[in-house]
């Protein structure tokens, strides 16, 4: 297996940094890594928002709902769908955009966000920092708006911190391969067997590692997804210009 599988492999997400600058140069390369991946269509409708300043990686670290490694670490890097961005292009064409009003911008721009994201944890890896991604500027996305100053039809999707590890964090067990890896058709059957098999693997994954609050995956996803937990995201990006009509 060649370093980059093994680097894959061993993620883990890193909440204890150094008070250590990244090296521009290797920052740099990091964010290459995501402006150089692929998007649909060729439409690039993404775009980084790179925060160093102290003060204002506080003020995303309480609009994240009190993460102090956003704050700890050198870099946070917002991730934002840009259909402000493919609306410049569109408009020179002399055509009118529609996509923003249909699910399907949501899609495609999460999608996009999702592979640069990837590219830029891998890079990261690979160059010796921690990093972890953060969903929770989505828990107040105006906040995250008006201090990234995004303009129309932009929306914050997620965030990633990067810094040199201070703590190093264990990597937690994943449900059983066969729940995630399906040939030919999904396989339902026996979703609940291993689910079941992996609660009993993170319980005691929580008790090796010391964590008293840790919890069964099961009861975890519960306490999520029994609500929206993030009920600003569809006024918001209604506000920003998006709409869901298709």
């Amino acid at each position: 297996m060649n370093e980059t599988l093994q680097l894959m492999h061993q993620h883990r997400s890193v909440r204890s940094y150094q008070d250590k600058a990244v090296a521009p140069e290797m920052l740099d390369a990091i964010l290459d890594a995501a402006w150089k991946g692929p998007t649909s269509i060729n439409g690039q409708q993404v775009s980084l928002v790179v925060v160093q300043d102290a003060a204002r990686r506080k003020r995303i670290a309480e609009i994240a709902g009190g993460q102090p490694w956003i704050a700890q670490a050198p870099v946070f890097i917002a991730v934002v769908m840009d259909f402000h961005k493919t609306r410049v292009g569109v408009e020179m064409a002399g055509e009118q955009q529609v996509i923003h009003n249909s699910v399907e911008a949501f899609a495609v721009g999460g999608v996009d966000a999702g592979i640069a994201l990837g590219n830029m944890m891998t890079a990261a890896h690979a160059a010796g920092l921690g990093v972890v991604p953060i969903g929770g500027i989505r828990r107040d996305p105006q906040a995250m708006i008006e201090l990234l100053e995004l303009p129309e039809l932009t929306f914050p999707l997620a965030g990633l911190v990067i810094g040199h590890i201070q703590h190093d964090s264990q990597q937690k067990p994943r449900l059983p391969r066969a729940s995630f890896v399906h040939r030919e058709r999904y396989q339902a059957g026996e979703l609940a067997q291993h689910i079941a098999a992996y609660d009993d693997t993170l319980r005691r994954h929580w008790q090796d590692i010391g964590r008293v609050d840790g919890e069964p995956w099961s009861s975890s996803i519960a306490r999520f997804y029994r609500q929206v937990y993030y009920p600003q995201v569809a006024p918001v990006a209604r506000t920003q210009g998006f709409g869901f009509d298709q």
